[in-house]
């Protein structure tokens, strides 16, 4: 495939209503500024735009919270987000905002253009209205309880709990946030952007054009959308806080945010060229450009369904990949600002990187972190205890310790100088490790191609731990006791030693190069220690051994990284739980709340009472068996292939004794999806299928009484 001519990245646009915690990195800012270092180090023509969204009702309502005024919130919030992303090491070539002129501008263009093209409907309907307040409720300004999971504290258009998408109407009980009473119906007029008239096209594009590139998790939410039928999408809504729809006869609408906040990648845009003094049009409007999305899956629908229609319809170019992960947990449990379940950015910034001479090095050990566990392709989770095994035991003592023990050999046995390469004595060890650096740039680079920074990660480090096993079995430190009567190490023994540490410098050399997009102030560090400038971790560089040139003077050793103390972790720990204790409690309409007399169990074998915050943490989907088999040398295993709708896994399943596997393909299966995996027999199971004992203790399914599609949430 050609190579394209240009490439527009983007990151989805955080709210400016608060600080951003890490998950909110991990999902859409890391990765992308990976890719971004990546092709840049490519040379390659590459935009990187991102901002603030500072629209929508989220804003309004902190401005409540806070007493201050919905201006005052963005222009606090924004400033801190934009450092909080640079100490990070995340390099947009602009960040904007959504309450520019400019972006104002172009959100009322783009709606202009598409309604004078008719392709916006005008509609007419009932929505809640607080009579006390005098205004028409957004959703955010809207609480009830949750139809899904019967969380009292759900918003209008999203359960917080168990994350279910709602619209108002949906809610028991729904009360105004303003006011505390209950809403009534209120007529009034919006536009609407058609998707119903749109559903051959989206079909086409995504599940045909981008079956086999796209992400299964993104394919499968957007088939599930499409099967169920699109239906027309209000774009303005009743609301003083944002961009003022562009006609006369729709005073007091604004435009809805999740219509206006992606044109904030073009507005970004046109504000870069001019920063730049650049054309803005190509990088929208040229087939040569690839445009590429990174978002978490809460933004699925909206950048692979919304946002590509507006497009077509402007006569923009279409996204060509749109990379969303899953969630990040948080120590068992989902991150959530709302119950101060979190790791801000600027906490991690103030604990690991303001407090240190140098904390840039710390950026990068959560860089990686995150990365190393980033979720791809499921939710992940962040423990404080993992981010200090990853950083002790794999950036300390095996990618830090190579480069350091290279320079201190370096020093100690060659002068602290590049020693020669001795090519006439080269072992087929030597050979091979060479080797080894081309054919890690081959593989991270054909990663990095297809989103998968993890494995990519995992190959640099690899790399590294490869040149400490080279060095382990070269030992020059014990060949340079072969000495002759003047004390010195023999000829041949020099030769040995100086071939090794040649070998292990160009392998530093090519750590720094392939670290990069990754760890960006690492391979800083190393090319300072190396004395080479910058430009060494040109892409092209990669995979090069005469990097570094012979008798050139390196630098002393310094540690690349440091070690995280037991202490740091345990206070981090209870720093966390101390913030769960002192979150503001959940406001609940207790004049709507009906109490429920408790029904008396009288099993004798009742598990301990658990809240409901425990079960919301189970993740359960309808599954169906595509394959099953027995496993070798295992009476009660079978092994399952379970179709979950946007992906097949693998499931290991003691009930080989009750059923044959020709019985149960095609079954329909309750699954629980968001198990940690784990071997048995040494196959990786990853979920568990739910099942029922009778009387007779034979096993049941426990599935749908209708035929349902594979992925369908259980509640």
């Amino acid at each position: 495939m050609d190579q394209p001519k240009r490439y527009l990245v983007t990151s989805a646009l955080p709210y400016a209503n608060g600080l951003k915690h890490i998950g909110h990195l991990a999902g859409a800012y890391l990765p992308a500024d990976i890719y971004v270092r990546y092709l840049k180090a490519q040379k390659r023509d590459v935009v990187f735009v991102c901002g603030s969204d500072e629209h929508g009702t989220a804003i309004p309502i902190q401005a409540t919270k806070e007493g201050t005024t919905a201006r005052a919130i963005i222009d606090k919030y924004h400033p801190i987000m934009e450092q909080n992303f640079r100490d990070l090491g995340i390099a947009f070539d602009i960040y904007h905002r959504t309450s520019e002129p400019l972006h104002h501008e172009t959100a009322q263009e783009f709606f202009t253009k598409l309604n004078d093209a008719g392709e916006l409907e005008i509609k007419e309907s009932e929505q809640f209205f607080d009579e006390q307040a005098n205004t028409f409720l957004a959703d955010r300004y809207i609480k009830g309880t949750c139809p899904n999971c019967s969380f009292p504290g759900a918003y209008g258009d999203q359960c917080e709990n168990c994350g279910k998408s709602l619209s108002p109407d949906e809610l028991i009980n729904p009360v105004s946030t303003l006011s505390g009473n209950a809403p009534v119906k209120k007529n009034t007029k919006h536009w609407y952007l058609p998707l119903n008239r749109h559903e051959e096209f989206l079909r086409n594009w995504i599940l045909k054009d981008h079956a086999n590139d796209w992400r299964p998790t993104v394919l499968g939410q957007c088939k599930s959308w499409i099967d169920g039928g699109l239906q027309p999408r209000a774009v303005t809504r009743d609301l003083d806080w944002g961009v003022k729809v562009p006609l006369k006869e729709a005073e007091g609408k604004v435009l809805y945010v999740w219509f206006d906040a992606p044109i904030g990648y073009i507005s970004a845009t046109k504000q870069w060229a001019l920063n730049n003094e650049k054309d803005w049009r190509p990088y929208w409007e040229d087939k040569d450009t690839k445009l590429v999305h990174f978002i978490g899956k809460d933004n699925i629908v909206f950048h692979c369904l919304i946002f590509p229609v507006m497009l077509k319809l402007h006569g923009n170019i279409l996204p060509d990949n749109v990379p969303s992960n899953e969630f990040m947990n948080l120590e068992g449990d989902k991150m959530s600002t709302s119950r101060n379940w979190k790791i801000e950015m600027q906490d991690y910034i103030d604990d690991f990187i303001n407090k240190e001479n140098g904390g840039s090095q710390m950026a990068d050990v959560l860089r990686y972190y995150l990365t190393s566990i980033a979720p791809e392709t499921k939710d992940s989770e962040f423990t404080w205890q993992g981010f200090q095994d990853a950083n002790n035991n794999e950036l300390v003592s095996i990618f830090g310790n190579y480069v350091n023990r290279c320079l201190v050999l370096m020093h100690k046995l060659c002068k602290g100088k590049v020693p020669p390469l001795h090519t006439e004595s080269l072992t087929d060890l030597d050979k091979e490790t060479f080797a080894e650096a081309q054919r890690t740039k081959e593989k991270v680079e054909a990663l990095l191609e297809q989103y998968k920074f993890r494995d990519a990660l995992f190959e640099v480090i690899n790399l590294a731990r490869t040149g400490n096993q080279y060095m382990q079995k070269k030992e020059p430190w014990i060949v340079a006791k072969q000495t002759g009567d003047n004390g010195l190490p023999t000829a041949e023994a020099q030769a040995s030693i100086d071939n090794t540490l040649h070998i292990c410098l160009q392998l530093c050399a090519n750590l720094a190069i392939l670290i990069n997009p990754f760890l960006p102030f690492t391979a800083r560090k190393i090319c300072y220690l190396l004395k080479v400038v910058d430009k060494m971790l040109d892409w092209e560089n990669a995979g090069k051994i005469k990097l570094l040139s012979t008798g050139y003077s390196l630098r002393a050793p310094e540690l690349l990284f440091r070690k995280i103390e037991d202490s740091e972790i345990a206070y981090q720990l209870e720093k966390l739980k101390a913030a769960v204790s002192n979150r503001e409690p959940l406001i609940v309409n207790e004049e709507k709340t009906t109490a429920v007399e408790p029904v008396q169990e009288t099993k004798s074998d009742v598990k301990p009472e658990i809240v409901f915050d425990d079960f919301a943490k189970v993740d359960l989907k309808v599954g169906k068996i595509v394959a099953a088999e027995k496993v070798e040398k295992a009476d009660k295993l079978l092994k399952l292939s379970v179709d979950l709708g946007f992906e097949t896994r693998t499931i290991v399943s003691g009930i080989a004794l009750h059923f044959k596997p020709e019985e149960i393909v095609g079954k329909q299966v309750t699954v629980v999806t968001n198990l940690a995996p784990r071997k048995m027999r040494g196959i990786e199971s990853n979920g568990m299928i739910l099942m029922a004992e009778d009387t007779n203790g034979k096993l049941h399914f426990i599935n749908p009484e209708t035929d349902i599609n594979p992925g369908a949430g259980v509640s």
